[in-house]
């Protein structure tokens, strides 16, 4: 069984990626709210990117397989690697701020991760309809 690479996924990840990047610079630029650490905004941006894209071809692999047990392992698998590489992101970063934790910026980085679940799952959703010949 061949999987055909469809790059269309990746491509509007990447864009999305670079539009939130814009939005939070020009939030940076434009506003200086002093409890808001953009640095974190935009590292979270980048490990959510990288880890969407990981766990997005991991969902991709399990919309391929015929046994259900697989099927759920793949899901499973994927939704946990997301989780334990935010959380052990989120954790660094509280050890290594210590007092000075920015908590909107934790909170911006939670935001970031619903926007692009929302994302993956819409374009996962999308992929399903789709005969898995095509």
């Amino acid at each position: 069984m061949q999987i055909k690479i469809n790059l269309r996924p990746l491509f509007f990840f990447t864009l999305l990626f670079v539009f939130l990047n814009i939005i939070l610079l020009l939030l940076k630029a434009l506003f200086s709210i002093p409890t808001v650490n953009f640095t974190i905004l935009l590292t979270g941006n980048l490990i959510l990117f990288l880890t969407t894209i990981l766990s997005f071809y991991i969902y991709r692999k399990a919309l391929h397989h015929d046994k259900a047990h697989a099927f759920v392992r793949f899901i499973y698998g994927g939704m946990l690697l997301k989780m334990v590489i935010c959380i052990a992101a989120a954790l660094a970063y509280i050890l290594f701020a210590g007092n000075g934790v920015s908590r909107l910026g934790l909170f911006g980085c939670f935001g970031l991760y619903i926007i692009y679940t929302f994302a993956e799952v819409k374009i996962l959703m999308q992929l399903s309809k789709q005969p898995k010949d095509a």
